[in-house]
């Protein structure tokens, strides 16, 4: 008999609306403060995120799903959200258009973890980036955004 692999887990469908919801609320908060939203691929170069955690570190050595694929190139699964922004970003030439420009994802990540009480091999991320300003004002934009989505799906009792 076949199971879900360790550390990953079905969402079903008493769970699912929960996720509906929140990625709704999501698109709504993320949408109305001028984020727009991109999806990366699934698997990325492997170097795209050894290069920000480094080879040879924790994170690169024991959490990260790195293969050879059939051409011997080295990918991937996508480990975080961040990275493959950035990497879209600049391969599309996203630096010509006005900045700051305002990304978001909600997609699933893979880290090969310890699988325990609410982490998951596989599981799913939300996030914001604003890129192509250093000003601070956007960290505080982006962490006003978190604060929000938080109090649209109920949360908030995490922010007292």
């Amino acid at each position: 008999m076949f199971k879900a692999p360790r550390g990953t887990q079905d969402i079903l469908p008493p769970q699912v609306k929960y996720y509906q919801l929140i990625e709704q609320k999501a698109e709504e908060v993320f949408e109305l403060c001028g984020y727009q939203r991109v999806e990366t691929p699934t698997f990325e170069n492997a170097e795209l995120f050894l290069r920000g955690v480094g080879e040879g570190t924790d994170v690169a050595d024991k959490e990260m799903y790195i293969f050879e694929d059939r051409s011997g190139n080295r990918v991937a699964l996508r480990p975080e959200g961040t990275a493959p922004v950035c990497r879209a970003y600049i391969e599309h030439g996203m630096h010509n258009l006005p900045q700051p420009v305002r990304l978001y994802y909600i997609t699933p990540v893979f880290r090969y973890e310890r699988p325990q009480a609410g982490r998951y091999r596989e599981h799913h991320q939300l996030g914001a980036e604003a890129i192509g300003e250093s000003d601070p004002a956007l960290d505080v934009e982006v962490m006003d955004i978190a604060n929000s989505l938080l109090h649209k799906v109920g949360a908030d009792f995490f922010l007292s």
